[in-house]
């Protein structure tokens, strides 16, 4: 009987501990995340103070997708025996300058991708990849403080396509205006005095024309997620068919060091290039303005994501 109760007592002694140990341990974790977040909160308000000093702000996020694949009598589909790709990427970078009476902000944004499909039925068939995205575009904007949240600016932006055509068309702004900084992330340019010239072979599509230009850009990185939208239109004073306006974004979240997931996707209005594809791609030479179906473009991609 005596043994028992020794060895009941040992196995209460040893589950007393273990507990005892655990809540200590677990009493220890709850004060350590708490001087962590401490830590955490302090981290981020001197980084929002560094962010705030004048001087030069730089950076840059992409992202990175492609697949490939490769069939063989696969009889349901109208090309069984193929080998198919895709690969593509984009990038976003900005070098900003803040300073106490003006500042100059700067931004490129390319997406490339290509694809090919070759059909191995077909001997007429190109086994090359082709030009599938070709988005370029820079902007430079000067702005002098007149307050803390309104400027007067300048703006340069171009944009074109540079794996096939570039510079045809290319669109360059040049405009005078106001600027509107409400918060840090966000700028909202309006120039109603801005020259939009358009370089191209084709002279009786395309035309330059004076006109209105606003530009809206937001970029923001909270933690691991990092984002960017841009809204780039140009209201023609000469004609509405000369107007366009596109839109651009950007997301990219972190899962492992500098590698994540993106994805971007663009839309864009542009009578003038749908006029042009009509006429000299599909080949309707009686096309005009008027009878022109200006569907809206788009694209999208989503693929790994590499934080610069």
């Amino acid at each position: 009987m005596k043994k028992k109760l020794l060895l009941l007592s040992f196995f209460v002694g040893i589950f007393s501990t273990e507990a005892q140990t655990l809540d200590e341990l677990k009493s220890k974790l709850a004060i350590e995340k708490d001087s962590l977040k401490a830590v955490q909160g302090r981290v981020k308000a001197i980084q929002s103070q560094i962010d705030g000093l004048p001087g030069w702000k730089k950076g840059a996020f992409g992202t990175i997708g492609g697949s490939i694949s490769s069939f063989k009598n696969w009889y349901a589909q109208g090309t069984p025996n193929n080998n198919s790709g895709n690969i593509g990427f984009t990038v976003n970078a900005f070098a900003n300058l803040t300073q106490e009476k003006f500042f100059w902000r700067n931004a490129a944004q390319i997406n490339l991708s290509w694809v090919k499909l070759d059909d191995k039925d077909n001997p007429n068939d190109s086994e090359d990849f082709r030009e599938a995205t070709d988005v370029f575009n820079l902007t430079s904007l000067y702005g002098r403080k007149l307050s803390k949240t309104i400027a007067a600016s300048g703006l340069a932006e171009y944009r074109t396509t540079i794996l096939s055509n570039f510079n045809d068309p290319g669109y360059l702004d040049l405009g005078v205006g106001g600027t509107w900084t409400p918060i840090k992330d966000l700028v909202v340019v309006v120039h109603p005095l801005n020259y939009n010239f358009v370089f191209s072979n084709e002279t009786t599509i395309f035309d330059s024309s004076m006109g209105a230009k606003i530009l809206a850009d937001y970029t923001k990185k909270i933690g691991a997620v990092s984002f960017k939208s841009n809204l780039s239109m140009f209201q023609s004073y000469k004609d509405s068919n000369l107007s366009n306006w596109t839109w651009t974004n950007s997301f990219g979240y972190t899962l492992w060091k500098m590698i994540g997931v993106g994805f971007d996707f663009g839309l864009r209005d542009n009578k003038q290039e749908a006029l042009n594809y009509s006429i000299n791609t599909l080949g309707n030479a009686n096309e005009t303005f008027d009878s022109v179906d200006n569907d809206l473009q788009s694209y999208w991609m989503l693929g790994l994501n590499y934080k610069f």
